[in-house]
């Protein structure tokens, strides 16, 4: 390999840019029109334009980037995470063009990426599992029969995607076809595909999974284990390496189910083996992400391997080395571009001004800097800040601090949210028996954090500085109708749940939109009859424009 083409953007594209640059690969950029001048743009050894700014019209347009990987010359592909990172059609169109696929074998995305199939695999391996559906596709009726077979509360996932997208918890019989609706929905506007599938959900748990790599030579190793329970709606929110709290004989059990699954599916490639733990101490497979994580950086923080160029030598043929133990203790915050005071809604928009921490312990992968827009066509991460100390209480320490100097003025992010968590004593307990968070924690404690959030002052007050999603002053026409609901973000309306001459209330649901790849319900704050529906389903709108005319 010697020109490396990444099929992605943001952060991630800039991760892997300095990789390449480690490593003496020529880097190719891709962007859309809106990220244009985004870093990665700017500072791979060259980029190229996906005219448009709609995923499936950039970055998830696999004939595009097949095209720009000829011009550019590239020999190899790196997908990074997310987008068609887990999309083996594209794997096998890159190797189809005579091009070095960083990843996985297609043959090991479609058996692992599919979550069917990869349960049908780790239930071989003899990994701990819990009841879910053994067919592919998954429709209401069928939903409605496991449901009856196994109870509520139930998931439903997104089978070929990851990220917390096109997941939903459905707790009663009512609620069951509208949830799989929407996560259907949402799978296809982020992976291209709408298939979900259904398990048992498991109430009070944490989330832990292992970071594996294993080479073409049949070697697995497993890096660390991480905890990934800091959860809301199923979006990672904090990350640790290694998982906290876990005994010799789970660890033993993560290690061995993680190397017999991917042993089994003749797996190359980074691969997080992702896992639940019971408040009972049991473990169930969740699924095998067929990619690097978001989350990566806090295992190369505590093994100090490179896991981008790991996968560089894995995809040239190399064998794997013997791994070094696991030393100190790494914690990621990701830091998303959303109003956590208004139901976490995207808050795209220029970033007016940026200051980020330094200092010992701290390191920043940011895909954006002060001047920069985060649009708002693409997910809402700006980036993260991961620390590390020589155990947990110090790690923990050196967060209070670099968290308080951030500041952003334009989007609003959850900053303020991550210090709220820094003082909890469910989180931040130095003994098991008072560490008590699990997946739903954050959804159940939200109206507490956001108060606390709120005393932050040294983020949250300068965020506000600038609208930042806040409503701002603008000229508005002279209404068609006697008043109307306005968009409350910028986004697309993906589902109209009003029909014209319908009577609405205060509350009432009139539309789905979604923005940065998240679905938001957007409800009337009048009444009236619905008289004008201003887009239609698929269009995009500005915040603040009218979305219904109201008499």
């Amino acid at each position: 390999m010697k020109k490396i083409l990444i099929a992605n953007r943001g952060e991630i594209a800039l991760r892997i840019i300095r990789a390449c640059r480690d490593s003496g690969y020529t880097s190719v950029a891709i962007a859309a029109e809106p990220d244009a001048r985004l870093l990665h743009a700017r500072l791979a050894d060259e980029c190229h334009i996906l005219p448009g700014s709609a995923p499936l019209d950039t970055y998830l347009n696999q004939q595009a980037i097949l095209d720009i990987a000829a011009k550019a010359g590239a020999d190899a592909v790196h997908p990074g995470y997310g987008l068609l990172s887990e999309n083996e059609t594209f794997a096998a169109a890159v190797e189809a063009a005579g091009l070095t696929w960083i990843g996985p074998s297609p043959a090991s995305i479609a058996l692992l990426g599919d979550k069917v199939s990869a349960r049908a695999i780790a239930k071989r391996a003899g990994a701990p599992m819990l009841p879910g559906s053994e067919d592919g596709h998954l429709t209401a009726s069928l939903a409605r029969d496991f449901a009856t077979a196994h109870g509520f509360p139930l998931i439903i996932k997104a089978q070929n995607g990851g990220g917390g997208r096109g997941m939903r918890i459905v707790r009663d019989l009512d609620s069951l076809e509208p949830m799989l609706e929407s996560a259907q929905r949402e799978a296809g506007s982020a992976f291209g595909r709408p298939e979900c599938f259904i398990e048992r959900y498991a109430e009070g748990a944490r989330h832990v999974e292992t970071q594996c790599l294993a080479d073409s030579h049949g070697t697995v190793r497993v890096l660390s284990t991480r905890d990934c329970t800091l959860q809301r709606r199923q979006q990672k929110l904090v990350e640790e390496a290694p998982a906290p709290f876990l005994s010799p004989e789970q660890l033993r059990r993560l290690d061995e189910a993680s190397i017999a699954i991917l042993k089994l599916a003749d797996y190359r490639g980074a691969a997080t083996c992702e896992f639940l733990l019971t408040p009972q101490g049991e473990l169930a497979f969740l699924e095998v992400n067929t990619r690097v994580q978001v989350e990566h950086p806090v295992t190369e923080e505590v093994t100090g391997i490179d896991i981008i160029r790991e996968m560089f030598r894995i995809a040239e043929g190399e064998a794997l080395r013997e791994m070094p133990q696991v030393s100190g203790h790494a914690i990621e915050f990701r830091i998303n571009a959303e109003d956590i005071a208004a139901d976490f809604r995207p808050t795209p928009g220029q970033i007016a001004y940026l200051r980020l921490p330094s200092g010992p312990g701290v390191r920043l992968d940011f895909g954006y800097e002060a001047g920069d827009t985060v649009p708002p066509f693409y997910d809402s991460l700006i980036g993260k800040i991961i620390v590390t100390g020589r155990n947990r209480g110090e790690a923990l320490l050196r967060a209070r601090r670099a968290l308080r100097e951030v500041s952003v003025l334009g989007p609003k992010t959850i900053v303020p949210l991550h210090l709220a968590f820094l003082e909890r004593p469910e989180f931040t307990a130095s003994e098991a028996a008072g560490f008590a968070v699990h997946t739903r924690w954050v959804d159940a404690e939200l109206p507490t954090l956001i108060e606390a959030a709120a005393s932050h002052p040294e983020s949250h007050a300068a965020q506000n500085l600038v609208g930042g999603g806040s409503a701002s002053a603008v000229e508005e026409e002279a209404p068609t109708f006697r008043t109307s609901v306005k968009a409350p973000l910028s986004g697309l309306v993906v589902k109209w749940l009003v029909e014209e001459g319908e009577l609405i209330r205060p509350g009432d649901p009139v539309a789905i939109m979604e923005s940065m790849k998240m679905e938001q319900t957007i409800e009337s704050e009048v009444a009236g009859m619905v008289a004008h529906r201003y887009v239609a389903e698929g269009s995009f709108i500005d915040m603040h424009e009218d979305l219904v005319g109201v008499d």
